[in-house]
């Protein structure tokens, strides 16, 4: 075999830069062509190739002279172009490199461990030092939860980039958009940095770092170009040497992808190719939107489209589990209940972000659990049950459903109709199909709904009829997104996390505002209902609200209504009822004198009957509020005597009674203008 080296003119090459393809990667697709030759090295400059024995010097020359004039007309004395046989005349001192592919193709794990000669855009050979950042990217990809398209990016684009860099064609690379379909607080920026700095380390864009990727938010839509001003002054600062990465959140115009300024916004993207890698962002979303809005998008620039659905509760144990690790902690096997418990309690308000809520909540445990250490004179780095379960607050403890039942204050007939419908549940359970579940609740604020709902719950589970047995509480407006297309995976996520549990809608008529227009509401029942359907078994449905609005909610539904087989009315408490409620709370926490409890009976005793039947008083809740603010007033007291123990007394109640959320009820107490 015969070695050949066929040289050109450094500045020549790099005055060819913005071409499709680089010189050197045209002459290697050339030679490729002709089967007695095999690439063996490879650089900016320079190509070397093994021939057969019966291959001449001047075959090779007129070989590549041939190609070159039909590529670059004109340019041969301008390039300097030189052929040597290997030996036969120095030529400039090569890097050492091992031999590329006999196809000239260089492999991942090539790059990743340094053993092929790979090409540059700008002339630069990758270094051992980037050649181990780029395994090290590569493995923090696939060392994430979840995210399962954007790891499938990281290792194509892993894949390709030893032909993007030997053919020069990183200005197209970096000239494609995605478009990342992702909720709040599920790792956006982790994404970016991480996919910037692949990039990067392949060295298939010119950069060095995360610091250039930069985050931003298009505003409300608007009749002008004022939205797009930061993102387009952005696109100006473009600099064809360091190719930025810039993530643009387009929520908002998500249905206004056809406005004029938007297009323009597009157009100025596209001509700034090369120098950015734009990310446009959106919620989560069904898959028929993120196609369309893909579709409108890709009128102008090349887009990939990558979905990240929200974590599963075994996902979230996962980073939970890697989080805890990073401090040198782990959990027994047995401990994580409560943590998906908390995880519940964290989605409840509809405000969640996922691995951000994560670390907030192991910090808390991590916290707790040296606490604990300190307390036993005792370090353990293994995080328990009982550990866990300082992250939720369980007033229940170890009762079961039915004890929890038995303790309700003033609830005969609600008590009764339970035990009535689980039986029922039960028995149905036995048969060869499962009956629906799923409940309505109705009643006024305060009347006890939630609570009974998680005993249901806890009941269920004990009866093997659910699964898990969880609480997940959220209003009805939580269902719904913001934005076309986010509302019917939005529910479909909060049915999800709800599986074998309990699912708890409270002010759930909020989903039917009557009248012609379009509401997310609707499409958020629509969702729901398919999900009842699909789950009967094992997930059951509570719906709550006002007696009336419920009832219309129900009627603009019949598929909603049928599903819901069961219900129960939650009567407003009696005065009597309201001060067992209040007695109850005291608990084994707090003493209370005889006087206190006196005026305390008088007070709920003397609540007018129109405010106790009104829709606007809270009832338990309400009697939680004032034994709240009573327990303020007695804390404050002892702290000011210099004491720990905390007794309430008439004066705590009557002061506490005298704000005016509670100033009403007591014969000493009068409303003004009265």
């Amino acid at each position: 075999m015969k070695n050949f080296t066929i040289e050109l003119s450094g500045n020549w090459v790099l005055g060819h830069r913005g071409d499709d393809v680089l010189p050197i990667a045209f002459l290697r697709e050339a030679l490729s062509r002709i089967s007695d030759i095999k690439i063996a090295d490879i650089s900016l400059t320079e190509i070397t190739v093994s021939a057969n024995g019966d291959m001449m010097l001047s075959d090779i020359r007129k070989y590549v002279c041939d190609a070159f004039e039909k590529r670059y007309p004109g340019e041969l004395e301008n390039s300097r172009l030189k052929v040597t046989e290997s030996g036969s005349e120095a030529g400039p001192e090569q890097p050492e490199t091992g031999p590329a592919g006999a196809d000239g193709n260089i492999s991942i794990s090539d790059i990743l461990t340094g053993g092929a000669a790979v090409l540059h855009e700008t002339g630069e050979m990758p270094s051992a030092e980037k050649k181990d950042a780029a395994a090290e990217t590569l493995a923090s990809v696939r060392a994430l939860i979840g995210a399962d398209e954007f790891k499938a990016l990281a290792e194509e684009v892993a894949r390709v980039a030893p032909e993007v860099r030997s053919c020069g064609t990183g200005k197209l690379f970096a000239g494609m958009s995605y478009l990342f379909s992702i909720g709040d607080g599920c790792g956006l920026t982790t994404y970016l940095g991480l996919y910037h700095k692949l990039v990067c380390d392949l060295g298939l864009v010119r950069g060095a770092d995360t610091r250039k990727v930069t985050e931003l938010s298009l505003g409300a839509v608007k009749e002008s170009e004022e939205p797009f001003a930061e993102a387009m002054q952005m696109l100006g600062s473009g600099d064809e040497d360091f190719v930025r990465l810039l993530c643009v959140d387009i929520s908002e115009w998500m249905s206004h992808t056809d406005d004029r300024w938007f297009r323009q916004f597009l157009r100025s993207i596209e001509k700034h190719a090369g120098e950015f890698i734009i990310v446009f962002r959106v919620p989560f979303v069904d898959k028929d939107v993120l196609a369309r809005l893909s579709s409108s998008i890709g009128d102008v620039l090349s887009v990939r489209t990558l979905s990240f659905p929200p974590m599963t509760e075994k996902e979230l144990i996962g980073c939970a589990e890697r989080e805890l690790k990073e401090y040198g902690f782990k959990a027994a096997k047995n401990a994580w209940q409560p943590f998906i418990e908390r995880m519940a309690d964290e989605k409840s308000d509809g405000r969640f972000y996922g691995l951000n809520t994560v670390k907030k909540v192991v910090r808390e445990l991590i916290y707790a659990k040296q606490l604990s250490n300190a307390g036993k004179k005792k370090r353990s780095l293994t995080v328990t049950l009982e550990d866990m379960r300082s992250l939720v607050s369980d007033d229940a403890g170890e009762l079961t459903g039915e004890q929890m039942l038995e303790k309700l204050v003033g609830s005969e007939d609600i008590k009764k109709k339970i035990g009535e419908i689980v039986a029922q549940i039960e028995l149905a359970d036995k048969s060869d199909e499962r009956p629906c579940i799923h409940m309505r609740f109705v009643g006024n604020p305060g009347t006890g709904k939630t609570t009974v709902a998680r005993i249901i719950g806890r009941m269920l589970k004990e009866r093997g009829i659910l699964s898990a047995g969880n609480f997940y509480e959220y209003s009805g407006r939580d269902l719904c997104g913001r934005y076309v297309g986010e509302t019917a995976p939005k529910t479909a996520g909060i049915c999800r996390d709800a599986y074998g549990s309990v699912l708890f809608i409270d002010e759930a008529y909020s989903l039917y505002r009557g009248g012609g227009d379009w509401d997310y509401g609707k499409e958020a029942i629509d969702t729901l209902i398919a999900e009842m359907e699909n789950h009967r078994g094992d997930f059951v449905v509570i719906m709550a609200g006002y007696t009336e609005d419920m009832d219309k909610l129900m009627e603009s539904n019949a598929g909603l209504k049928s599903r819901m087989p069961y219900t129960i009315e939650f009567p407003n408490f009696d005065g009597e009822q309201l001060y067992l409620i209040f007695k109850s709370m005291l608990g084994k926490r707090f003493g209370a004198n005889a006087d206190m409890l006196d005026a305390a009976r008088r007070y709920f005793e003397n609540i007018p009957a129109d405010v106790l039947n009104s829709k606007e008083f809270g009832n338990a809740r309400f009697v939680r509020n004032l034994f709240e603010r009573t327990w303020a007033k007695a804390a404050m007291r002892s702290q000011l005597a210099g004491r720990s123990d905390i007794t309430l007394t008439k004066d705590d109640f009557e002061q506490a009674c005298a704000d005016k959320d509670f100033a009403f009820g007591t014969p000493r107490m009068r409303r003004i203008g009265f």
